[in-house]
């Protein structure tokens, strides 16, 4: 009989309580019965609720969109709603590249041309077309045929939101690319971008899948010494899993969700629910090989563990809803979703654990596949101690030496973090996909085949400007223009409404070489379009400053930039603006949260000090690999475009350093309450590391493995992330929690909980009706 059954089992009725012929069998025990049946309540329940989640979730990839990657409400937003509203011109959604046998100009390419043109601009969801074929004003512009004549650029304008657009380029593509009598179309362009990256981490999602389960169980197995306990935290993973894919589906109906989300949000649930239900299962373990019956096992782990648990989680939903205050919809989804699945998988540890545990009582510790066979029988199950001797050995000498082994330590961090110190942000394009795909090749061939790229453009409106009574006023502006460092050409963008002046750009005698007649659009109403053509690379230094002297260029009337380089500029300095009250909401969300589980001032400034120093590493590592292109073999093959697109540092930051709290709540609750039952620090440290070092290890290398796979993505914003945060989670577990955290308990001593009477007193309050304090 197990000590469950011990524990639970009645006391036997007396023979004259018994009915006739009872006598020599046990009395029924109908509240066992009932005991049995609520204890599989809560795991019956929660299969039902995992299936009708996972039929809710399916279709979830089709709700999906691109984009969201520059600021809202910018002046170069402001500036291409205008030239789509009023001047039928803004960015295309979708890019048709159209070679021509023979040339665009044979009597076959004009008319499959404008049979092409007529095709597309008749199709269900597209608002505009603009192609050498056209028989408009918009037809009629240069930009759309390469020098050579050989190549042409067929653009659409489609209606709806991102994912509207996405849905229209995935039916419209498949039949208009190809060959179509002497043209051969390749498309391109953010509508077909999202269709393809949509495409592309669907297939990645699935690869990691297959990659991670199997692995995590593996590493699961090795450390619990058991395949039962082992399978409890995966299990709890599948379940926020097909939970996590529900919950985005829901946040498709009240937001846009990026198309990354999923693999992400995915990746982020199933690690966080794996490392709290490891979480729950060692200490569940720890408490039975005390001795004690399952049931008073189970009720201390929900507890004392379970606390700890909801504390995390906490942490690392309001560290991601820091994201929400920074003007990017990329990030604000990938926020929402993040603090969703980050609750949900705490949820499903905290309420599907405990009654595991309860079923499973001491079987929990079967099926050991380390065991030695002993002749015909294994030898029986023996789950590891619930310390750590490597970690306690590491913990005793770091602790004597603090000082010496936590400034070696931190000296490594920031040398590994120094690559960061040459960032150089831009905005991701086309080539975060792999080089096979069509979106990415035709773009390449696209930059091949025009010398005056789209993305080079800045485009200056000004709305107010009527172009025959201020003629004068426009020629001396563009003279300005022309004059400036950077520009190469201006020109004027044709509007399908437009007569045409025609005058003269002078730009002087230095610029004479590169100026040219300007065509000004003169629409029914005012207004006028201006195109300035800007360096090679338009996310360079010389890029932004063309952009701030454009700005501050005397104009006549209201003047709007937008191109590239300005939405860079302005999601530079949107993020700038919005990063101080981010950065705020972390540290006090997270100083806040550690305070109310430790009861210490200092604690929580050390974890924040500490968690931002470990990720100085990964960053580093970004700007290493992916921005300045080394040890590419490491990682796969990508397209090296020198930047970093700004949003994901940010991502990173947020998810990296929830992990590392995560650990840290962990190691500081073991901590404080072997502080609470010797008051002797150094002591406590030893203990918190050596009971949380295979912890702390085992659930870093789950995390790991998990978001690692993310780095076997073909999209570069995928790889970047997975390769970064299991750098992070892995250099958090080893060098920061095994080495720094203790060096630096162990200096502070006795200050590590030091607290002003008036904040103890609340946290004694607080704790007394929370049922935080884990030294009871």
């Amino acid at each position: 009989m197990s000590s469950q059954d011990l524990d639970t089992a009645p006391a036997p009725s007396p023979p004259s309580a018994r009915g006739p012929g009872a006598a020599g069998r046990a009395a029924p025990d109908p509240t066992r019965r009932t005991g049995r049946g609520r204890a599989w309540l809560v795991p019956v329940l929660a299969f039902v609720v995992t299936l009708l989640l996972g039929v809710a979730g399916t279709g979830t990839h089709e709700r999906l969109a691109n984009g969201g990657y520059t600021a809202s409400g910018t002046e170069s937003e402001r500036a291409n709603r205008l030239l789509s509203d009023r001047f039928d011109g803004g960015s295309p959604d979708l890019v048709l590249l159209v070679r021509a046998e023979g040339g665009l100009d044979t009597a076959r390419a004009r008319a499959e041309g404008r049979q092409l043109t007529l095709r597309l601009a008749r199709a269900p969801g597209v608002g505009g077309v603009r192609s050498p074929w056209s028989g408009d004003a918009a037809g009629a512009d240069p930009a759309l045929r390469s020098e050579d004549g050989t190549l042409a650029l067929v653009t659409a304008d489609l209606t709806g939101a991102d994912r509207d657009a996405a849905r229209t380029a995935g039916a419209l593509v498949p039949e208009l690319t190809g060959r179509h009598g002497a043209l051969r179309v390749q498309a391109t362009g953010p509508a077909w971008v999202s269709v393809e990256a949509g495409r592309v981490s669907q297939r990645d999602l699935v690869r990691a899948e297959l990659v991670a389960a199997p692995l995590t169980l593996l590493i699961l197995v090795l450390a619990l010494r058991s395949l039962v306990a082992a399978l409890v935290p995966l299990v709890i993973g599948a379940v926020a899993v097909v939970g996590t894919v529900a919950l985005l589906r829901l946040l498709t109906y009240a937001m846009p969700v990026s198309v990354f989300a999923m693999n992400l949000a995915t990746a982020l649930g199933f690690g966080l629910a794996v490392d709290y239900g490891l979480f729950l299962v060692t200490r569940y373990r720890e408490e039975l090989r005390t001795g004690k019956p399952v049931a008073v096992a189970v009720q201390r782990t929900a507890r004392r563990a379970g606390h700890t648990v909801a504390v995390s989680a906490c942490t690392v939903a309001l560290s991601m809803a820091a994201l929400l205050v920074l003007p990017l919809p990329f990030l604000r989804s990938m926020a929402c979703a993040g603090m969703a699945v980050a609750l949900l998988a705490a949820a499903t540890a905290v309420l599907l654990v405990p009654p595991v545990l309860n079923l499973l009582g001491t079987r929990v510790d079967r099926w050991d596949p380390l065991a030695v066979p002993r002749g015909r029988h294994r030898a029986r199950p023996r789950a590891p101690r619930a310390d750590s001797p490597a970690w306690r050995t590491v913990a005793r000498v770091v602790t004597r030496r603090p000082v010496y082994y936590g400034g070696g330590c931190a000296l490594v961090l920031l040398l590994l973090a120094s690559p960061f110190a040459h960032v150089h942000f831009g905005l991701s394009d086309e080539r975060v996909l792999p080089a096979h795909t069509e979106a990415h090749r035709t773009s390449q061939a696209i930059r091949e085949g025009f010398t005056s790229r789209a993305e080079r453009n800045l485009t200056v409106v000004l709305p107010d400007v009527d172009v025959v009574r201020d003629r004068a006023a426009l020629s001396a502006y563009r003279r300005r223009v022309a004059g400036l460092p950077s520009v190469a050409r201006v020109a004027a963008v044709p509007t399908p409404t437009a007569g045409a002046l025609w005058a003269s750009a002078d730009g002087g005698p230095a610029r004479a070489a590169r100026t040219d007649r300007v065509r000004v659009a003169a629409p029914p109403g005012p207004g006028a379009v201006l195109t300035v053509t800007g360096p090679e690379d338009p996310q360079s230094r010389a890029g932004r400053d063309l952009v701030k002297r454009l700005r501050s260029l005397p104009a006549p009337g209201e003047r709007l930039v937008t191109g590239r380089a300005a939405y860079l500029f302005d999601t530079r300095e949107a993020v700038r603006a919005r990063l101080p009250l981010a950065a705020g909401i972390v540290a006090v969300t997270t100083w806040a949260m550690l305070f109310l589980l430790t009861g210490s001032v200092l604690l929580p400034v050390k974890a924040l000090v500490v968690g931002a120093l470990s990720l100085g590493t990964s960053f580093g590592l970004m700007v290493h690999v992916f921005q300045d292109g080394h040890l590419r073999q490491a990682v796969g093959e990508f397209t090296v475009t020198g930047t970093l697109d700004m949003t994901m540092p940010l991502l990173m930051f947020v998810i990296a350093f929830g992990l590392a709290i995560d650990y840290e709540i962990f190691l500081l609750s073991r901590v404080k309450e072997h502080y609470a039952l010797t008051g002797d620090n150094r002591q406590a440290v030893v203990e918190g590391v050596a009971r949380t070092g295979r912890l702390v290890t085992t659930g870093a290398l789950a995390v790991a493995v998990v978001t690692g796979a993310l780095a076997t993505s073909g999209v570069t914003l995928l790889k970047l992330l997975g390769t970064g945060l299991a750098v992070a989670v892995l250099v958090d577990a080893v060098l920061v929690r095994g080495v720094l955290v203790p060096a630096c308990l162990t200096v502070a001593g006795r200050a590590n909980w030091w607290t002003p009477a008036p904040l103890a007193r609340a946290h004694a309050r607080i704790s007394a009706r929370t049922g935080l304090d884990e030294s009871r």
